[in-house]
C-alpha cells in the first residue's frame, strides 16, 4: 500500500466510508486542487448543494439564514481590491537568478558571493498610465519590477524599460500622474499619453524633456515583455563587507533580443488582442521557451561621478555605456506562471525600500521620495500592515521581529515579549530575536559629496550619552513631600513587577540618579541597594529648580476648585447659605451633598442636595465642610459611608471646615485635629489647601 501524502489527510463518513484524501491547511489551505476535494465554506463546513439557494418552499423568497448564499455573495461583492495608482495593469512570472559573476569585492550581497549561486524571483512587468482593464500595448513606459527572495530577505528592484524618467524630484510625480492619466472632467483617453493635460505638463516642465525624447521612441511600443531591457533609474550603492562603496546603475539586458512593433502595428494588435504580451509571456512560459534576461552593473567612483557634466543623482539622466561599461554578473530565468493571478500577481507589493546588506541608497530626491511611497500605496491599495504576509510577498528566509496585530494577522506570536530590548525569561535573558550588528543592514555612511556634512549614521550626539543629570535635578528641586510621593510611587509600581532581576536594574538606574532616592525605594521593597548604574557621560551637578515643583508654586486658589458642602437633617441653612457664597465669591464651586438628594428638612425650609453622599465621595472635591445639627448625629454615625467620606478626606490631606457637632463625630472617630481642620469661620480662606504634615499619619511612605 501506497504511504499516504502527509500534507493530506484522510476523512470517514457518516456511514463509516473513506473519503479521498483531501488537503489540509498549508500554502494552500482547503483551496487546493486536489481531485474530488469536499466543498466547503470559508470556516470548512461542507456543501451539499452549490446550485440552489435555500427557499421557503420550492416557489417562495430565499431565506436570509442561508449562510451558504450569504457567504459566496458577500465575498464575491468584496473580490475586487484597489488597483495601483500607476502600473495597474501587469503580468508576471516566477524565476530564478543565478550569479554569473562574483563580485565580493564591490558588495556583501549574498546573491552576488558566488558563481551558481541561485536566488528565486518573482517579476512583473506593466504599463504605466492605464487602469487593469486597459489594453497591453499602448505606447506607454513598461513597468520592470523584480523581487528577489534572498537569504538575507527580499530585494526589490524596481524600474521601467527606459532608464531615465520625466521628472527630478518626487514632489512632481502626483503632478505627472494626474495629467498622464484621464483628464479629469472627461474621464479618457484610457493609457493614452495624446491628450492636452499631459504635453501642457511636461511643454511646462523642460527636464521631462529627455524622456520625451525616449516616451516617442519604439522603446513605448514593445514587441513583447520578453523583449524589453530593465533599468533600475536610479544610481545606487554597493558596498562590500569592508564597508567600501561604489556606485551602482543596475541594467536588465534580454537574452532574447530588444525588439519593438512599429505604431500601426501597435494599434492594430490592441484590438485584435488586448492581452496580447500577457499572452505572449504566459504561452512562452507553459511551452517551455523560457525568456531570460542578463543582470548588468554600471560601477564606478564617487569622484569620476562629480567629474561628468551631468549630476549621476539627476534621474532624467543616464550614464552612456561607452563611458561606463555593463558588466554582466548574472541571469534571471522566467519558468513558472502563477499559479493564481490576484494571489499573485495582483497582491504582489514591491518597494524600492526593500533592500539587503551590500545594496544601499543614494540622495536622488526621486528615489527618496519612492521610498516612502511604494510602501504607503501598498497599504492602502492591500487594505493592512500586514500585506507582507501574503505568499507572494513574504520572505523564503526566516523572519522574526516584534510587530503585531493589525488587520487580517496570519500569524499567532506567542509569548509575553513584544518589545526590544527585554530580559523577561527567568534569567534575565532576552526573549525574542535581537539586533544583529554584525551581519545586519547598516547605512553606507558618507554622503555623496565631499566634506559636506552628509552622512548617514545611526548614532546619537555624545550630549545624547548623559540620562542622569536632568533626572537627578528634577528630583532634587521636588520638595520633601514631593519627594517621599515620588518614592512611593516607585515602590508600588515595582512592588507589582514579578522579574527580580527587572527590579534589581530599576534600583541601579535610580542609585545613578540620587542615592538616597535609591535607598529609599530599596527599603520599601525590602531589597538590598545595589551600585548605581555605570554612567557612559559624566553626571553634571545642576543647580536646583524651584520651577519643576508643584509645591513651590504655592497654595491653589480657591478659584475653579470644587467643595463639598454636607448638611443633614436640622442643619442651619443660613450657615449652609453664608458657606456656599463665601466658596463662590471666591472663585469656587459650591457642592451640596446629603445622604438623600430629593430634599431634607433643615433649619428654615427644605433643601435639596446637589448629590448623595454615598455616590459622591470626598475623593470628587478639592475640600470639605460639614455643617449638621447635633441632631443628625445618631444618623450619620450610623452610616459607614459618611465615616468613609471624612475619613477619606482627612487621609487625602484636605482642609475639613467642621462644626461643633462635626468635631464630636471626627474625634469619636479618632481623626485627630490639626490645623487642617478648621472652623466654618476659617474654612473660606483655608480651603483647598492640602495639609502634607498629616500624611505621614495615615499612609506609609517610603
Amino acid at each position: 500500500m501506497a504511504k499516504a501524502d502527509p500534507s493530506f489527510e484522510t476523512t470517514t463518513g457518516v456511514g463509516g466510508e473513506t473519503h479521498q484524501q483531501v488537503p489540509v491547511n498549508g500554502p494552500h489551505g482547503t483551496h487546493g486542487g486536489a481531485a474530488q476535494a469536499h466543498l466547503t465554506t470559508n470556516q470548512g463546513i461542507r456543501i451539499s448543494d452549490n446550485q440552489n439557494s435555500l427557499k421557503a418552499g420550492e416557489r417562495g423568497p430565499t431565506l436570509l439564514e442561508d449562510f451558504v448564499l450569504r457567504e459566496k455573495i458577500f465575498h464575491f461583492d468584496h473580490e475586487r481590491i484597489p488597483e495601483r495608482i500607476v502600473h495597474a495593469r501587469g503580468s508576471a512570472a516566477h524565476g530564478v537568478f543565478e550569479c554569473t559573476k562574483a563580485i565580493p569585492e564591490l558588495t556583501a550581497a549574498g546573491l552576488f558571493s558566488a558563481v551558481g549561486k541561485q536566488t528565486l524571483v518573482f517579476t512583473r512587468f506593466s504599463t504605466v498610465a492605464g487602469g487593469a482593464g486597459s489594453v497591453d500595448t499602448p505606447r506607454d513606459v513598461r513597468g520592470f519590477a523584480v523581487k528577489f527572495y534572498t537569504d538575507e530577505g527580499n530585494w526589490d528592484l524596481v524600474g521601467n524599460n527606459i532608464p531615465v524618467f520625466f521628472i527630478q524630484d518626487a514632489i512632481k510625480f502626483p503632478d505627472l500622474v494626474h495629467a498622464v492619466k484621464m483628464e479629469a472632467d472627461k474621464g479618457y483617453p484610457q493609457a493614452a499619453s495624446a491628450h492636452d493635460t499631459f504635453w501642457d505638463f511636461v511643454s511646462l516642465m523642460p527636464e521631462s524633456i529627455h524622456m520625451v525624447m525616449w516616451q516617442m521612441s519604439d522603446r513605448t511600443i514593445p514587441r513583447s515583455l520578453r523583449f524589453m531591457e530593465g533599468f533600475g533609474i536610479h544610481t545606487f550603492r554597493l558596498v562590500n563587507a569592508e564597508g567600501a562603496s561604489k556606485l551602482v546603475k543596475f541594467h536588465w539586458k534580454p537574452v532574447q533580443g530588444l525588439q519593438s512593433t512599429t505604431w500601426d502595428e501597435a494599434v492594430k494588435i490592441a484590438g485584435a488582442d488586448p492581452d496580447y504580451h500577457r499572452r505572449d509571456l504566459y504561452e512562452a512560459i507553459e511551452s517551455g521557451d523560457f525568456p531570460a534576461w542578463d543582470l548588468g552593473v554600471q560601477v564606478f567612483e564617487e569622484g569620476w561621478a562629480l567629474e561628468q557634466p551631468f549630476d549621476v543623482l539627476d534621474a532624467t539622466k543616464l550614464i552612456p555605456e561607452e563611458l561606463v561599461p555593463v558588466t554582466i554578473i548574472g541571469r534571471m530565468t522566467l519558468n513558472r506562471n502563477p499559479d493564481n493571478f490576484f494571489a499573485e500577481t495582483e497582491q504582489s507589493a514591491f518597494c524600492p525600500a526593500n533592500i539587503v546588506p551590500g545594496i544601499d541608497f543614494t540622495p536622488d530626491p526621486l528615489l527618496q521620495g519612492r521610498l516612502f511611497s511604494y510602501l504607503d500605496t501598498q497599504k492602502s491599495r492591500l487594505g493592512t500592515a500586514n500585506f507582507h504576509q501574503l505568499p507572494i510577498n513574504a520572505p523564503k528566509c526566516p523572519m522574526h521581529n516584534f510587530q503585531r496585530d493589525g488587520m487580517m494577522q496570519m500569524e499567532i506570536p506567542k509569548g509575553r515579549a513584544n518589545y526590544e530590548p527585554n530580559s523577561l525569561n527567568e534569567a534575565g535573558e532576552p526573549s525574542g530575536p535581537r539586533e544583529c550588528p554584525a551581519t545586519g543592514f547598516t547605512s553606507f555612511a558618507r554622503g555623496m559629496m565631499p566634506n559636506s556634512g552628509d552622512q548617514h549614521l545611526r548614532v546619537r550626539p555624545a550630549l545624547f550619552a548623559d540620562h542622569y543629570s536632568q533626572a537627578r535635578l528634577f528630583y532634587q528641586s521636588q520638595t520633601p513631600v514631593e519627594q517621599a510621593h515620588l518614592a512611593s510611587a516607585l515602590v508600588f509600581e515595582l512592588s507589582k513587577v514579578g522579574l527580580e532581576h527587572v527590579r534589581h536594574r530599576m534600583l541601579t538606574l535610580l542609585g545613578a540618579v540620587n542615592e538616597d532616592l535609591a535607598r529609599r525605594v530599596a527599603g520599601g521593597l525590602a531589597m538590598d541597594l545595589p551600585a548605581p548604574a555605570e554612567m557612559a557621560a559624566p553626571l553634571v551637578e545642576m543647580a536646583e529648580s524651584p520651577s519643576l515643583s508643584i509645591l513651590e508654586h504655592g497654595q491653589p486658589p480657591m478659584a475653579g476648585r470644587k467643595v463639598a458642602i454636607l448638611f443633614a437633617q436640622g442643619s442651619n441653612l443660613q450657615s449652609i447659605e453664608k458657606m456656599k457664597a463665601a466658596i463662590e465669591g471666591n472663585g469656587g464651586k459650591a457642592v451640596l451633598i446629603a445622604q438623600k438628594v430629593g430634599g431634607i428638612p433643615v433649619n428654615g425650609g427644605l433643601l435639596k442636595a446637589d448629590g448623595q453622599l454615598a455616590g459622591s465621595p470626598s475623593a470628587l472635591f478639592d475640600a470639605v465642610a460639614s455643617i449638621i445639627n447635633p441632631d443628625a448625629l445618631d444618623s450619620l454615625r450610623a452610616d459607614h459611608a459618611v465615616h468613609a467620606w471624612f475619613a477619606d478626606a482627612y487621609a487625602h490631606c484636605k482642609t475639613i471646615g467642621a462644626c461643633p457637632a462635626t468635631n464630636r463625630l471626627l474625634e469619636e472617630w479618632g481623626i485627630a485635629r490639626d490645623e487642617g481642620i478648621t472652623s466654618l469661620d476659617d474654612f473660606p480662606d483655608v480651603a483647598p489647601a492640602r495639609h502634607w504634615a498629616r500624611e505621614a499619619k495615615v499612609r506609609l511612605l517610603a
